[in-house]
């Protein structure tokens, strides 16, 4: 085999190696995304059971639109805590309680039979909701190399849009489809319930992704896992130990100074 045979095959593996990389990193990206969708999705389909909410809660239209609104108390709660929660426990193991969170709730909020029932299980759920607004571009960035991490962090959005989107063609689906078996039995509140339901396939999906992902190399960096995030890192670029160096550096330029630093540091000066 001469020279230039050589070269041309070392050069056609290199690329299938990185071709390779990339789409590990991609399927990764995507199942943080699942959260971006959910997100869409569990904003969305309180859209379509208005109507039949306050049929089933005999709730006005103030009651009514607490009950719609609630999931943005849970919200705020659910975006101020993941970070800190992500700090603590990892970014897999929150995501995997996010998605048992989706899970939940969506059931919850299908057969809840009051109005007080239902307000805590939205209110729940917009815990998740505001925790997947944290947790999925966190993992994206974490995990995703430089050249490709401005592409990925779009999926987030992309992602939510298609939530959003699914939530409504779900909605209209299921009128479509239950109308007249709901007017038969009156049961205005299931009809409702089906399309909360409808949340826990995807719910179930970013169940099982988050399962099969690893942790964030740069969560374990933080927490002193250094070959471990090595091991996370030869599977997304071709040198894990530059990464593992500028997790380093990035992460003792954004060390807080402490109390013992400035008294080490007067006795040293």
């Amino acid at each position: 085999m001469d020279e230039a045979t050589q070269r041309t095959r070392t050069e056609l593996t290199s690329v299938q190696a990185a071709r390779r990389r990339s789409a590990y990193v991609i399927a990764l990206c995507c199942v943080a995304a699942i959260g971006g969708f959910l997100f869409g999705f569990d904003s969305g389909v309180i859209n379509g059971t208005v109507d039949g909410l306050a049929t089933a809660f005999g709730t006005g239209a103030a009651g009514t639109g607490f009950a719609v609104a609630s999931v943005l108390l849970g919200c705020a709660v659910g975006a101020f805590g993941a970070g800190r929660l992500a700090d603590s426990l990892g970014r897999r193991p929150t995501m995997l309680l996010n998605a048992i969170l989706f899970l939940v709730t969506a059931v919850a909020a299908g057969v809840a039979n009051t109005a007080a029932f239902f307000i805590a299980a939205r209110m729940t759920a917009g815990v998740a909701i505001g925790a997947a607004s944290v947790l999925a571009p966190m993992y994206i960035a974490e995990v995703a190399p430089p050249h490709m991490r401005g592409r990925l962090a779009l999926l987030q959005q992309v992602a939510i849009v298609v939530g959003l989107f699914s939530a409504f063609l779900s909605n209209a689906t299921l009128t479509e489809l239950l109308t007249e078996l709901v007017r038969s039995f009156g049961l205005a509140h299931r009809h409702g319930g089906w399309m909360f339901w409808m949340e826990a396939m995807p719910a179930v999906a970013f169940l099982l992704g988050s399962i099969t992902i690893p942790e964030s190399p740069r969560y374990l960096v933080f927490v002193g896992k250094h070959e471990q995030a090595r091991k996370v890192f030869t599977r997304i670029v071709s040198d894990a130990d530059r990464p593992v160096r500028q997790v380093e550096q990035t992460l003792e330029a954004e060390r807080r100074p402490r109390l013992s630093d400035l008294i080490i540091r007067g006795i040293c000066e």
